[in-house]
This record gives C-alpha cells, sequence and structure tokens, in this order.
C-alpha cells in the first residue's frame, strides 16, 4: 500500500505568512506496525492536538478576514467530531490492540475529512481559498484609480486573506465557498496610502457584483471628476454608498440609482453635484436614509419622494432647490429629521406635513415659505426642533404651539411675524431655546416665560415690544447674555431692577424712569393721582376756579341792582 502522509497545520495569526505551529504524520501503514509503536499514540498526545485544533478554530473564525462566525454550520460539526473522538480516545486506554487498530483508523479518517471541511470553510488545513480573477482584478483596478500607491496590489495580492488591507472587507458566499469583496472604504481615518491627486471612479466597479458598501471621503480634491451614469445599474447587492466632502466630484445623479431596491444608505453631502433629482428615486423603498445636502441641485424635489416608505432621515438641506413642497412627503409615515433649509423653496407649509407623527427635527429655514402655518402640525407630537425662521411668514405666531408639548427648540427668527407672544409658550416646559427675533411683534413679553423650567435660551430682540420686562431676577440671572431683549424702544425694566443689578445696561435696555414721555405722559410713572382716589387733581382744580367766578358775577348783579333801585326813587 502506497503510504500517504496528512500533515495539519495550525496558522499562526500574529503574521502575515503563515507559519506551522503543530505538524505531526498519520500513517495508513500503522495496521501492521508493533504493539509498542501502537502504545505510542497515547491519549495525552492526541488530546492536546485535538485541543489545540479546536482552539485555533475559534481564533481563526474570529478574524476579520474570514468572517466565519463559531456557530458556523462547518465548525459547529467539526467540533463535535473533535469532541466525540476526544471520549473515544478517553475510553481506549484500556482497550485492545486490535481496537486501538481500528481507533487509529478512525482518527485517519477524521483528520482527512476534517481537512476538507475545514478547507471548505476557509480556515487553513491545506489549499487556500481565494477570490474569482475577475473579481480580484477588479478590485486591483478600482483600487489603482484611487490610491496613490502603484504596487497596491503586490503589497496586497490576496487582501481578503493573507494580505488584509483595511479599508476592504470580504464575505465568503455558501456556494461554492468563495471570497467576495463586500465593502470598499477610503478617507482620512485610512492614512496610507492616500488619494491621489487624479483620482477617479473607475468602471471596474461594475466586476464588484456582491459589492454592499462603497464610501468614499474627502478624495477628489484637485482634478475634476464626473459620476459615471452606467456604475451603480448592475449593483443589486449595494446597500450604502456614502460619496461625502469630495469638492471635485460633479454630475448628475444617474437615474439607474434608482432601480437599486437594496439600497438603504444614500449619501452625497458637500460635493458639487448638480441638476434635478431624478424622479425615479422614489423607487428607492428601502432607503433608510437620503442626505443630498451641500451640492448644487436645482428644479423642484420630485412628487415620487413620497415611494420611499422607509426613510427616517431626509437632508436636501444647502442646495438650490426651487418651487413648492410636495404634499407626498406627508406620506413619508417613518420620517424622523427632515432639513430642507437653505434653499429657495416657494409657497406654503402643506398641510399633509401634519401626517408625519415620527417626525422629531423640522427645519425649513432660510427660504421662501410664505402664509400662516396649518394647524395640522400641531399633530406632531414628536417634534422637539422647529426651525422656519428667514422666511416671509408675515403672519401670527400659531396659537396651538403649545400643544406640541415635545418641543425643546423653536426659531421664527426674521419671518415678518405680527401679533404678540402667546401665552401658550408656557406649556412647553421642555422648551430650551426660543428665538422670535427681527419680526414686527407687538405687545408685553409674558411674565410666564421665565417660568419655564428648561429655557436657557431667549431672543426677543429687534420687534415692537412695549411696557414692562416682568421677568424674575433668577431667570434673568441664569441666562445671562443668552436674554437678547435689544431693539425694542418701548420696552424698560423696572427701576427697582435696575438699581439693584444694573441690569438696565447689562440687557441694554432702559430704565422705567428715564424713558421719555409719551403722548405728554410719563411712561413710567403715569398721570398723577386723586388723593380722593376718583378724579386727577386738574380736574378738581377746574371746578374750583369755576366756582370762585360765579360768587363774583353774582356780587356784581347784587350791586348793578341796588345802584338801579336808588336811582329810580328821585326819578
Amino acid at each position: 500500500m502506497q503510504t500517504n502522509t496528512v500533515i495539519l497545520t495550525i496558522a499562526n495569526l500574529g503574521t502575515q505568512r503563515r507559519q506551522p505551529a503543530l505538524a505531526f504524520s498519520l500513517q495508513p501503514s500503522l495496521l501492521t506496525h508493533t504493539k509498542n509503536e501502537m502504545l505510542r499514540l497515547t491519549f495525552t498526545f492526541f488530546s492536546f492536538a485535538i485541543n489545540t485544533i479546536q482552539e485555533t478554530i475559534y481564533r481563526e473564525s474570529e478574524t476579520w478576514p474570514f468572517r466565519l462566525p463559531p456557530h458556523h454550520q462547518t465548525l459547529q460539526l467539526l467540533l463535535v467530531r473533535l469532541s466525540q473522538l476526544q471520549l473515544l480516545l478517553a475510553s481506549s486506554l484500556t482497550l485492545t490492540f486490535s481496537q486501538m487498530a481500528s481507533l487509529s483508523l478512525l482518527l485517519v479518517g477524521f483528520l482527512l475529512f476534517s481537512c476538507e471541511m475545514v478547507g471548505m470553510g476557509s480556515i487553513v488545513l491545506g489549499e487556500e481559498m481565494v477570490m474569482e480573477e475577475k473579481e480580484l482584478l477588479g478590485l486591483f483596478e478600482v483600487m489603482d484609480a484611487l490610491v496613490d500607491d502603484p504596487k497596491w496590489a503586490q503589497a496586497y495580492p490576496q487582501p481578503c486573506t493573507d494580505t488584509p488591507w483595511p479599508g476592504v472587507e470580504c464575505e465568503v458566499s455558501n456556494d461554492p465557498p468563495i471570497f467576495h469583496v463586500t465593502k470598499i472604504h477610503i478617507g482620512p481615518d485610512i492614512l496610507s496610502p492616500p488619494c491621489k491627486s487624479s483620482a477617479y471612479l473607475s468602471e471596474s466597479l461594475l466586476k464588484l457584483t456582491y459589492l454592499k458598501t462603497l464610501s468614499i471621503f474627502s478624495c477628489f480634491v484637485d482634478s475634476p471628476v464626473d459620476l459615471p451614469s452606467t456604475l451603480f445599474g448592475p449593483f443589486s447587492a449595494l446597500e450604502h454608498l456614502a460619496l461625502q466632502s469630495n469638492p471635485t466630484l460633479s454630475g448628475e445623479i444617474p437615474p439607474s440609482l434608482g432601480g437599486v431596491a437594496s439600497l438603504r444608505v444614500l449619501s452625497l453631502s458637500q460635493n458639487s453635484f448638480q441638476g434635478n433629482i431624478p424622479r425615479q428615486i422614489g423607487g428607492l423603498v428601502s432607503l433608510e436614509q437620503l442626505d443630498l445636502s451641500y451640492n448644487n441641485f436645482s428644479g423642484q424635489i420630485p412628487k415620487e419622494i413620497g415611494g420611499l416608505k422607509s426613510i427616517a432621515i431626509l437632508d436636501l438641506s444647502w442646495n438650490k432647490i426651487e418651487g413648492n413642497l410636495p404634499s407626498s412627503i406627508g406620506q413619508l409615515q417613518l420620517l424622523q429629521k427632515m432639513d430642507l433649509s437653505t434653499n429657495r423653496l416657494t409657497g406654503k407649509i402643506p398641510p399633509d406635513l401634519g401626517n408625519l407623527k415620527r417626525l422629531v427635527l423640522l427645519d425649513l429655514s432660510h427660504n421662501f415659505i410664505i402664509g400662516h402655518i396649518p394647524e395640522t402640525l400641531s399633530n406632531l407630537e414628536l417634534l422637539e426642533y422647529f426651525l422656519i425662521d428667514d422666511n416671509p411668514i408675515k403672519s401670527e405666531i400659531p396659537y396651538f404651539i403649545g400643544r406640541i408639548c415635545k418641543l425643546k427648540s423653536v426659531s421664527f427668527s426674521g419671518c415678518g411675524l405680527i401679533g404678540s407672544i402667546p401665552n401658550s409658550f408656557s406649556a412647553l416646559k421642555n422648551l430650551t431655546a426660543l428665538s422670535l427675533d427681527n419680526n414686527s411683534l407687538s405687545g408685553s413679553v409674558p411674565p410666564n416665560l421665565g417660568l419655564l423650567p428648561n429655557l436657557d435660551q431667549l431672543n426677543i430682540s429687534y420687534n415692537m415690544l412695549t411696557g414692562v420686562l416682568h421677568l424674575p431676577d433668577e431667570f434673568i440671572g441664569k441666562l445671562g447674555k443668552r436674554l437678547d431683549v435689544r431693539g425694542n424702544a418701548e420696552l424698560c425694566i423696572s427701576s427697582d431692577k435696575s438699581n439693584k443689578k444694573n441690569l438696565s445696561s447689562y440687557l441694554e435696555i432702559p430704565s422705567c424712569v428715564n424713558m421719555k414721555p409719551i403722548n405728554g405722559k410719563s411712561f413710567a410713572e403715569g398721570p398723577p393721582e386723586d388723593p380722593s382716589g376718583i378724579k386727577p387733581s386738574f380736574y378738581r382744580s377746574s371746578i374750583s376756579s369755576s366756582s370762585g367766578l360765579d360768587l363774583q358775577v353774582i356780587f356784581f348783579h347784587l350791586v348793578l341792582n341796588f345802584i338801579l333801585s336808588f336811582l329810580k326813587l328821585f326819578l
């Protein structure tokens, strides 16, 4: 019988090149060996070997390039067989020579079977598992187009196994068992090698059909780079696409991207993309996050955006998007954050926004939105941040604002608001910041604003507010410079507070005693009071003067009548 030697190799995971840590030979000709040679196969030796195999399997399974968790089916079966064999070896110390020979054959068969099983599971027992040549070459071409290292392929010939690189991750497919690239990440957190100045997106990405994550940060900063229109069509497995902070990355969003049904995250922020948002984007039914902020997108928000049934974060801020808000946004029932700030949106807020029951942040600031705020927004029971500053609203603060009880931050700055500050703000016990500055609000400042327990910033500057500022001293002291009441010509602080803490100069509003008279009356003191408490003194003095004048007239008439009567006696 021909002698075949089975070598068991335990990998040394601490080095890139795998070195044998334990090796021994088992020959099928053991059946013909002497009893003494068979008895050398003691329990201690085999138990040590089996324990080493078990420990190595767990270490291999936890090593990131292999992506084999300890509960992998192949590993479970192998460990069960190892444990069974160890029990058999323990009981074999009392077996006869013939039984020991049978047990040796069992061990040889087990090791041969294990080599096959471990090889299928990518554990290093025999020949290593590698990637398909087409996919590996595609990866090399993609990296050559991005990183400033012409020898990257030589330095990392097996990026999924022997020579891993932190920006590339792989997984093992089940049938057939083979490595596939599932993630490519390029960014400033990976210092070597850096992106080359002429970096671009290679169409060899189309060869990586198992790619789930592609993230490229701060890579395209020197040379202009367009987004190829046919780049993402076949990526049926793509789940996360992030191209961020690339100032020279331009072009339009390819409509074919709307066909990638598995896409969950699409982040294209801080680039130079332009053009319209394609209506096909509404086909991304699995999309949870859409971030197109800080670009040059124009046109209107497509009504098809209502098809994003899984969306939780929608950020289109800092673009040039125009037109009205589509009512279809109200169909995004899972939406939690919507930031449409710093665009060119016009028209009124659609009442359908009141259907977004999970909304936590709504930012419509720095647009051209007009008209009343719809009462349906009072249905947003989870809303915490409501920012609509710098829009020509030109209406009153909605009276229902107090119903949105979880509000933490409200900003209506520069909206042309009229009317008074409603007392309903006092119901917002979670409110931390309130900005109502640069409007045309009139009337007095509600004193109960100073009773809000969490309010830490209040800006009511540059309005037309009047009267005495009746806010508690503790509240004024707590906020300090975060309380801004400047620019209200007829708003003053009482003389007691002003003298006690010099708050007049601190808040930059006058003391009421120093206010100029308005309509001939002192603002602070008002008209003099009647001692009797009924009529002012000037009214009483006028009555007294007229009474004195009447007595003089009566006396004059009496004297005149006496003279006339005396003259009649001599005529």
